[in-house]
């Protein structure tokens, strides 16, 4: 991942941002953090270390190859299209959930069928849209703790999945293809099963195993 050693994250300043940027941190990578008040970015990025940077989102988007969106839902549209210029031609990350208070662990998929797919619809083909992160918790991000959890990379661009993927892992977590964008609809859809799980079996931060790998004698 030595080509895109600058990563931004915009909508940075929530605990997904946050989480994912300490571990890109500590993997030595240069993050800036993304916000619509400029005030909040470097608010955010002084509280992660004096090498983070906080720009305004739109200014964040311009810095980086690879573009991180960590809002919420409701906002996702909004920011896509005010940075739209800034991400052309780049791997832009969505973690976007539709979750859709107060019925979280439903699922409530959007006109799309996913967030991710509403991403590309909206950015055009000129940007390589991955979904990933979205069935990790962002406390477990956040923490110092060793992440028992995969994470599920979509997108239709596999080079771009494969830069994703080497990401992950360089913040020490597994990455895996998980085949074109819109099977993002899945590990979308998967964060209100994983809600329910940890509600009905008062459990924290259930997150998903991919199995069947052959052990190494």
């Amino acid at each position: 991942m030595e080509s895109y050693n600058t990563i931004s994250i915009l909508g940075g300043t929530g605990d997904l941002g946050t989480g994912i940027a300490k571990k890109l941190i500590k993997a030595n990578y240069q993050v800036i953090i993304g916000s619509r008040k400029l005030e909040s970015a470097k608010n955010a990025a002084l509280k992660l270390g004096s090498s983070v940077i906080g720009l305004t989102n739109r200014e964040a988007a311009a810095k980086a190859n690879i573009i991180i969106l960590t809002v919420p839902f409701s906002y996702q549209e909004g920011v896509i299209k005010d940075c739209y210029k800034e991400i052309q031609g780049k791997i832009f990350v969505d973690t976007t959930v539709p979750l859709l208070p107060p019925k979280t662990g439903t699922v409530q998929l959007p006109e799309f069928d996913s967030a991710a797919v509403s991403a590309q619809y909206i950015l055009g083909d000129n940007v390589r849209v991955v979904s990933a992160f979205q069935n990790v918790s962002a406390e477990l991000l956040k923490s110092d703790d060793d992440i028992d959890c995969d994470v599920l990379v979509c997108g239709n661009s596999k080079d771009a999945r494969q830069d994703i993927i080497e990401l992950i892992e360089d913040i020490g977590m597994r990455g895996w293809h998980a085949g074109q964008l819109a099977n993002s609809a899945a590990s979308e859809a998967l964060t209100s099963v994983l809600i329910s799980i940890n509600r009905h079996h008062k459990i924290q931060h259930s997150g998903i195993r991919i199995t069947g790998l052959k052990s190494k004698k």
